[in-house]
């Protein structure tokens, strides 16, 4: 891990003029040694190694500056090897696994590699990279988010805890995040494009179902960086409510000629008694149409109800919950 001191940034005086200290020197040193070198770093990625000693500017001003976890000693001078300041055992402050012996910040209270935050902009941030799909890798990689040295944590996280269909590594996977970083293969960051966050299924307990007919778009319910569900649907015959169609026929009135008993050739007649005359007909058939319900009886006649033309247009609707855009972004 990698931290810093409080010195770092800071202006020097000379001890006796006051003035500026300026090009005077900062050794670092290892904690518990009298002059055994300590590195120190331009960078929080650690590849970019201060000068021994440092030299202090016209203003007398130390850089900020990064170091490896634990304890330094620091001394400077002035510009003529005369001692100003000496401290030994300063802790490095940071996400620091020193933090019981060393004096450095409890990493559960900060933002470790891998945490997701989400904010209502749409910028980079630093430290941090967006969850936008797109790569990273090293600087030799040609990753698309960020290729740089500090990457690196965050490309084993990845590599370690996605499959390559969630996070994928191009030109395909090696053995291990180490060797794939080495060999300049960029790797894609989750696709938090469009989605809102939600839990998985089981979430270390047994699956409680509640995803049960809801499409995956990548991965599975129980897989975390999976994504389920959709924005728009477009209603099937199965998910109409239960109903029924009232149809009303107007049937204008005309006479039968009917004979006792029944029939039924295009639709069923009930006649009485004998001979001919206007009888009571107790159901009449009914034939489909193509513009209506077309009534027919035993002998001619009928009348046609038209109906409308098919209504609605299978158009998907909105499943979109009201929701505050931003950007998620994965610590470094």
């Amino acid at each position: 891990m990698v931290g810093t001191i409080t010195l770092a940034g800071t202006q020097r005086l000379h001890s006796v003029t006051a003035k500026p200290l300026n090009g005077g020197k900062v050794w670092i040193i290892q904690a518990g040694t009298t002059s055994a070198p300590q590195d120190g770093f331009y960078d929080s990625a650690l590849t970019q190694p201060l000068p021994r000693p440092i030299t202090l500017d016209a203003g007398g001003n130390i850089p900020f500056f990064y170091l490896e976890d634990g304890q330094v000693k620091i001394r400077i001078e002035d510009a003529n090897g005369l001692q100003q300041f000496a401290q030994d055992n300063i802790p490095v402050i940071g996400p620091s696994s020193g933090e019981s012996g060393g004096g450095g910040v409890d990493p559960t209270t900060i933002a470790q590699t891998g945490d997701v935050i989400w904010s209502p902009v749409n910028s980079t941030r630093t430290g941090w990279v967006r969850l936008n799909g797109r790569t990273v890798g090293n600087t030799s990689s040609g990753a698309t988010e960020r290729a740089n040295a500090d990457t690196s944590a965050l490309y084993t996280v990845l590599w370690n805890n996605f499959s390559d269909t969630l996070c994928h590594v191009t030109g395909g996977r090696g053995a291990n995040a180490a060797a794939d970083y080495a060999a300049n293969k960029p790797i894609a960051l989750l696709n938090g494009r469009n989605v809102v966050l939600g839990g998985l299924d089981d979430m270390g307990n047994t699956a409680a179902g509640g995803y049960t007919g809801v499409p995956v778009i990548v991965g599975n319910v129980t897989t975390a960086g999976s994504i389920v569900g959709e924005t728009v649907h477009a209603l099937i015959a199965a998910e109409h409510a239960s109903h029924d169609h009232d149809v009303f026929i107007n049937d204008p009135g005309h006479n039968h000629t009917l004979t006792n008993g029944l029939t039924g050739a295009n639709g069923v007649s009930v006649g009485t008694g004998s001979g001919s005359g206007l009888q009571t007909v107790v159901s009449i058939g009914i034939q489909a149409a193509t513009t209506g319900v077309q009534v027919r009886s035993a002998s001619g006649g009928g009348g046609t109800q038209n109906k409308t033309n098919t209504q609605g247009s299978g158009t998907a609707h909105n499943n979109v919950q009201k929701t505050m855009l931003g950007t998620f972004f994965i610590k470094l």
